[in-house]
């Protein structure tokens, strides 16, 4: 027997928008988990600087023998792990902000910005926005960062135009 009544689509329209939800919310999960990931392979190597600068050489080769179908940890990748955790030394940050962002996101801040004030901005506009990692290089490219979030000795009439305060 089908089912053509209004009801029945109103409660497949709800389940069918949990599972979406579902969805997003593992999608958003190993996301998280993966920049954390990241995050403390960065500190590791951090960590061990005494090994010189083959370290990462060896580490990228030695992952992908034990891990050969596993892409991401390439020495490029692993060096962009170091730089990511250097930024960003307290993991409550990267907890909170960083790890909602995806890597490819991150990887543009960081090729783009030198502080970490910086990249918490573009950080937390991306998030707020809900910018595509297109939408962010245009900002990073535009200086969004140097034009709104910078105070400047912009010209303005709001001190002529708008009323005194009482």
């Amino acid at each position: 027997m089908l089912l053509n009544d209004k009801e029945y689509f109103d409660i497949l329209g709800v389940i069918k928008q949990k599972i979406r939800e579902a969805q997003y919310r593992a999608v958003l999960g190993v996301n998280q988990e993966q920049i954390m990931l990241f995050w403390n392979i960065g500190k590791t190597i951090i960590a061990n600087t005494k090994y010189g600068s083959k370290f990462i050489d060896n580490l990228a080769r030695d992952i992908q023998e034990d891990f050969p179908n596993l892409k991401g940890y390439s020495v490029r990748n692993l060096k962009y792990m170091r730089r990511f955790a250097a930024f960003f030394p307290d993991i409550q940050k990267v907890q909170s902000l960083l790890a909602l962002l995806s890597w490819t996101h991150n990887l543009r801040i960081m090729d783009a910005v030198t502080t970490a004030a910086q990249y918490e901005w573009y950080a937390e506009q991306t998030i707020s926005n809900g910018w595509s990692v297109r939408t962010l290089e245009y900002h990073l490219e535009t200086q969004g960062y140097e034009r709104q979030a910078l105070p400047q000795n912009k010209a303005s009439n709001y001190k002529s135009v708008l009323p005194s305060l009482q």
